[in-house]
């Protein structure tokens, strides 16, 4: 398939949107030069940079995702297309309030500010449902190989539990109360927000910070995918992996190991602990992950091993099936039919 049919497949908002989100992290990036600001202990541009970088990833992947269907259904089209109106919504007030030197989220400090709020807030909640229809379509249609086909949707899941997380975030924390305080919900467990944070990211070094878990769970929509593509590609110089069963129980194990992790990063920062002073119970549960995950890797390896077949549905070259299959429509609009 020709590299301008495979874009000519891609859904046509998602992959716009995520230009204009390209060209507004260039303007953010630019802003955290020129404009020494502090919000929130926070230089000002920074969260409409990292907004603008992470809805850059997001959209580019779901629109790689909804090329992969047989068909682009109504529902799918219109899923995709509400994603990027309700991800607009957010971009255009984090931005406006960056312009204005204000922070964007929890803030009650007026009137006005409250209603930007409760605006991203009904938005989030509408981005959620139209991503589950999204990952729905995903788990009805086969889009590849089996390993990368539950890469693909298990990733989704795994991103639909991260921004699930967002919403732990808005809950009033000690000492706050609504109608009353100049912010409610925050980032930071055990610690205010704007206190002090890691090198880049600004994840709270004396507290528990949600943004890690929130973070971790959302970019499962990448990391899992390129898991699946990592193993295709050993595949030639690697025998056990040409066997797509193999592929399959390793793309399992990882998701398996993501989904643990997830679970771990949150509870973690509920328990008010920063990520980077661990106390035992923390490391303990940690090194079970690893070591669970270390057992299960060399148990789908060693399995292969004693079969000693290579069962994969590959040509000749033994690549296996292709994970990036060509749509058998490549039009971006809606079908007729749901």
């Amino acid at each position: 398939m020709s590299v301008h049919r495979r874009l000519a497949g891609l859904h046509r908002p998602l992959t716009v949107f995520a230009g204009a989100m390209a060209v507004l992290a260039l303007v953010s990036a630019t802003g955290l030069v020129v404009d020494d600001r502090v919000v929130a202990g926070a230089p000002n541009w920074s969260k409409p940079l990292k907004f603008s970088v992470s809805f850059v990833a997001f959209c580019l992947s779901l629109a790689w995702m909804l090329s992969l269907l047989p068909r682009l259904t109504r529902a799918g089209w219109w899923a995709g297309t509400v994603v990027v109106a309700t991800s607009a919504i957010e971009m255009v007030v984090i931005t406006g309030q960056a312009v204005r030197g204000k922070r964007s989220h929890f803030n009650q400090e007026t009137p006005f500010d409250a209603a930007l709020f409760d605006l991203m807030g009904a938005t989030i909640v509408i981005l959620w449902t139209a991503t589950l229809v999204l990952a729905v379509l995903l788990f009805r249609a086969p889009l590849a190989d089996r390993a990368s086909t539950w890469a693909i949707r298990l990733s989704t899941v795994l991103t639909l539990a991260g921004t699930g997380i967002g919403f732990l975030m808005t809950q009033p924390q000690p000492g706050q109360e609504r109608g009353v305080s100049r912010t409610v919900g925050g980032h930071t467990v055990g610690a205010p927000d704007g206190g002090p944070g890691m090198p880049l990211t600004g994840w709270s070094t004396t507290g528990g910070d949600l943004r890690i878990p929130h973070f971790v769970g959302m970019h499962a929509l990448q990391l899992l995918p390129l898991v699946a593509l990592v193993l295709l590609g050993l595949a030639p110089r690697f025998a056990p992996l040409r066997d797509e069963r193999v592929r399959l129980r390793l793309v399992l194990v990882s998701a398996s190991a993501y989904a643990a992790v997830l679970a771990l990063l949150t509870w973690q920062a509920l328990r008010g602990q920063p990520l980077i002073h661990p106390d035992g119970a923390t490391l303990g549960a940690a090194s079970l992950v690893l070591l669970g995950t270390a057992v299960a890797t060399w148990a789908v390896l060693r399995g292969r091993g004693r079969t000693g077949h290579d069962t994969s549905r590959s040509g000749p070259s033994g690549h296996g099936a292709s994970p990036v299959p060509a749509p058998a429509h490549p039009s971006t609009e809606p079908e007729h039919a749901a």
